[in-house]
């Protein structure tokens, strides 16, 4: 328990007639280092101006930002802080399911060093959030907004998994889901050393899925579907506005498609891209690159 956070997020938002306000927001993390390193999700902290920690003993830190990975919804804080209790990482290859597993965090984001009870639903569960494709754990400790970020850990204390996601629905009860452990550690050293997760994909620009006519009016396009966002290769063949067609072969019509043929290729490969751009069909090549933030914005 005493290595499961508190944490506290303010984010300015912009509001209608060029209004701005603070938002709050709360969650959960896990100390990794006696040092102060904090592992928690990637959504928690992210666009956050002011990250809080409360330790167990109530002590109360401003974090900083070390990094982040969407693809995993992994974040890295850090504390000024010594002597802390860090978890100890366990393995979560080693799971199989009816595993007793314990969740810590802080449901509603006020109900810090909380502790849920279940076991090991599931391994390998292949799970979609925000058009984001996870393998994740099943398991079935209550878990609720606030838990985002805790602990998940054996019946030994060790940690195994990184609570991000539940279900919510009126027929759906105790099904929650944890970042395997294993697939965590690779992130946080990364992210301790780099700064960002090294081998990641590059398109060159960022897309930006609008689903519906209304909102593919707001942006300016007539009609629905996976537009190039922001270019942020200047050696890239795309312009902002660009709709994609097909990539490498395939329709796309998703963000899911979109992701299913990136996470197909790796750094270097060249594909053609089919895209819409002023009203014209044209093919474009794409070269994969790696993700660095320095470069990418």
């Amino acid at each position: 328990m005493p290595t499961v956070v508190e944490i506290t997020t303010e984010q300015t938002v912009n509001g209608s007639y060029f209004e701005q306000y603070v938002q709050s927001g709360a969650g959960s993390g896990v100390v990794i280092t006696a040092d102060g390193y904090i592992i928690t999700n990637n959504h928690v902290v992210s666009g956050a101006t002011k990250i809080t920690v409360r330790l167990t003993s109530g002590d109360e830190y401003e974090a900083t930002l070390i990094g982040t990975d969407s693809q995993e919804d992994i974040a890295v804080i850090k504390i000024d802080a010594t002597d802390l209790p860090a978890a100890t990482l366990g393995d979560s290859s080693k799971l199989v399911v009816g595993d007793e597993v314990l969740a810590v965090g802080n449901p509603l984001g006020s109900l810090g060093g909380s502790v849920t009870k279940g076991i090991v639903s599931a391994l390998d569960r292949q799970v979609t959030i925000e058009n984001q494709t996870m393998t994740l754990l099943q398991i079935d400790a209550a878990v609720n907004p606030g838990n985002s970020g805790g602990g998940a850990f054996d019946a030994n204390g060790n940690l195994i998994g990184i609570v991000n996601a539940k279900s919510t629905g009126s027929n759906i009860d105790n099904l929650g889901f944890a970042i395997p452990v294993n697939t965590a550690k690779t992130v946080i050293n990364d992210i301790i050393q780099y700064g960002y997760v090294t081998g990641r994909i590059s398109t060159g620009f960022e897309p930006i899925d609008l689903t519906d006519r209304a909102t593919a009016i707001s942006y300016r396009v007539s009609r629905t579907g996976i537009y190039v966002y922001k270019v942020t290769d200047a050696t890239s063949q795309f312009r902002s506005g660009d709709l994609l067609v097909s990539m490498d072969g395939t329709v796309i019509s998703s963000m899911s498609d979109y992701n299913s043929v990136v996470d197909a290729h790796k750094i270097g490969d060249t594909i053609d891209v089919t895209i819409i751009r002023n009203g014209e069909q044209k093919t474009v090549t794409l070269t994969f690159g790696e993700y660095v933030p320095s470069q990418n914005g």
